[in-house]
Order: C-alpha cells, then structure tokens, then sequence
C-alpha cells in the first residue's frame, strides 16, 4: 500500500482495527482509531459513501495547520476552459518515458498536493490529492483509503504546490467526502477513488480559481503515456515518473515504475498534459489493487461507470 506507513498500521494491523471501529460503531460513537495515514477521528457518514463535514472540525484543522507549514498567498492559475477540455488546438507534452524507469524529484505542481492529517502530536502528511475540474472549482480526487478506513477522516487538510514546509496557495479543509459504498463495505479495490470537496477557511475563492485544475476523464484508454507526481509521506517535495499505462485485467490500470514510497497514494495519474502549465487529464489515481501496489508497480482502480456515477454523486 501506498499510505504513509507509519504512523498508521501495517496490513496485519488492520483486522484489530476494524474490530475496535466495529465495536464503537455499535455503540453509536464518533469512532477513533489509527487511519491509513494517522491517528485521528473517525466519523461514521451515511451508508452510501457521503460525508459532510461540520464547519467547526475544518475550522480546527486549519488552525492545526497554522502552526505547522507557513502559508503563502500564491499567483492564480489558469482554470480549466471549454477549449482546453476539448484539447483543440492544445500542445501536450508527450510524456516519454523516465530512464532510468525510476521516480526521481521534481517540481511542485499547483494543482496537486498532500492531504496533511491533524489530530497527532504534530501534523503530518500521508497521502496526495490534485485539484479537478468543476463548476463550482472545489473538487479533489484522492484514493479511498486515504480518506476512509472504517470511518471517515475528520482531520483532513490539503496544502496544493506544497514545499519545504510552505503552503503557496494555502491551507483547505474538506466541506464533504464521497467514497462509493463497495469501499465502505469491504475495501473493494475496485472502488479505492475518492472526491473531496474543499474550502479555503476565511476566503469566499475556490481553490480551482487559486490553483488551476486538472481535467478528469472517464472509460480512458488503458494503454497511454502519463505521468505520476506525488509527495513521499517523509519529503518535503514531490517526486515524478513517466511511463505508458497498461491494463490490469478490465478494472484496474498499472504504472510500472520504482521508487514510489509510501505517501504517494492518491496521486494522479496524468495523461495530455500541457507543458506550458503543468496541467493534464486525471485517469487515475495511486490505489486500487494493493492499495497503490509496491516499490516497482503502482495500480489505480480504473475510471469506469462506478468511478463516472461517484463524481456525479460528489457534485451534485
């Protein structure tokens, strides 16, 4: 798996979990226990994957931030138009592939960032997420397991084009959390995709009109060049790596590449990508099979009808 791996549970940790969350869920608690990137709190949501979080508990994670990375107001970037959605005309990197085949570092992108998770002595980050394209430019796209593990986090911040300790386009707290009810029920790998709706606490901007957004497509080939960029749950920048795509039987997409360490689960999987901004097409995301694979194959559930009707669902 591709969650921080400490200081959450290894795999052979995760049945004691489940059975402690199951035993609180019963009783009818806000459950707390360690997720797949911290320890924190853990609310039930709705049985269909919805979650919306209470201002208060974003309000507090922003102020947990505060103290943890400096804040910056950032330049805008451009936003998603109706001709770059269409790639008409539009230049795109061709992405040939990293040699030697093996994640290296790079720079940050606006539009993608760590997800930090608050309630622990000090904050820290576990997992990627990337800002995508919406009408109302809230929307983030991460794996299931970073956001759900017998509960929904309740301690989630993103800090989009974070480095060495800077927040450029500042902090942003989840207002909902949509998973599909196959992860809820039994980690279904085939469904480890998650939409987060996020605001900016103090500021009426969404954060696609900050940062740019990414496109997100749906039934995508399985067989293109794309780029992987997401943040070590131990760094401080993030790290990148270029291959072509492959299917992995017909619900799963794999990236074979090493070297992505724990933390890069959630990270987009990018083809078209524009060079001039950065900016590409979302088909995918670290997870899936394995949750996110190991140090030399990375998978992503693929963006099916499942995946079509979970983005509609989160922007309803």
């Amino acid at each position: 798996m591709r969650a921080r791996s400490s200081p959450g549970p290894g795999k052979s940790g995760y049945a004691a979990l489940f059975a402690a969350v199951l035993a609180l869920a019963a009783l009818g608690l806000l459950v707390a226990g360690q997720g797949s990137a911290t320890d924190g709190s853990l609310a039930r949501g709705e049985s269909s994957g919805h979650y919306a979080q209470p201002e208060a508990a974003g309000d507090r994670t922003a102020d947990a931030m505060a103290s943890a990375v400096r804040t910056e107001p950032g330049k805008p970037h451009p936003t998603v138009d109706a001709a770059s959605a269409g790639h008409g005309g539009r230049r795109t990197d061709p992405l040939p592939r990293s040699e030697p085949l093996e994640a290296s570092p790079q720079e940050p992108s606006p539009a993608i960032g760590p997800l930090f998770y608050t309630d622990q002595d000090e904050p820290g980050h576990g997992c990627t997420a990337s800002v995508v394209h919406s009408e109302r430019g809230d929307l983030l796209v991460t794996a299931a397991h970073c956001v759900y593990t017998g509960g929904f986090h309740t301690d989630i911040a993103f800090a989009p084009g974070y480095h060495d300790g800077v927040a450029p386009y500042g902090i942003w707290v989840p207002t909902s959390i949509d998973v599909a009810p196959e992860w809820i029920a039994d980690r279904d790998e085939d469904h480890d995709v998650a939409f987060l709706r996020v605001r900016q606490v103090g500021s009426d901007a969404s954060v696609e009109q900050v940062t740019g957004a990414e496109r997100i497509a749906f039934h995508p080939p399985t067989s293109r060049p794309a780029r992987v960029l997401g943040y070590p749950g131990d760094g401080e920048r993030p790290l990148g790596c270029q291959n072509t795509t492959r299917p992995e039987g017909s619900t799963q997409l794999r990236f074979d590449c090493k070297g992505m360490p724990g933390g890069t689960s959630g990270s987009p999987l990018l083809t078209d990508v524009d060079p001039a901004t950065g900016l590409g097409t979302v088909v995918g995301v670290l997870g899936g099979k394995d949750e996110g694979g190991d140090d030399e194959t990375s998978y992503s559930s693929y963006f099916g009808d499942a995946v079509e009707e979970l983005h509609a669902r989160a922007v309803r």
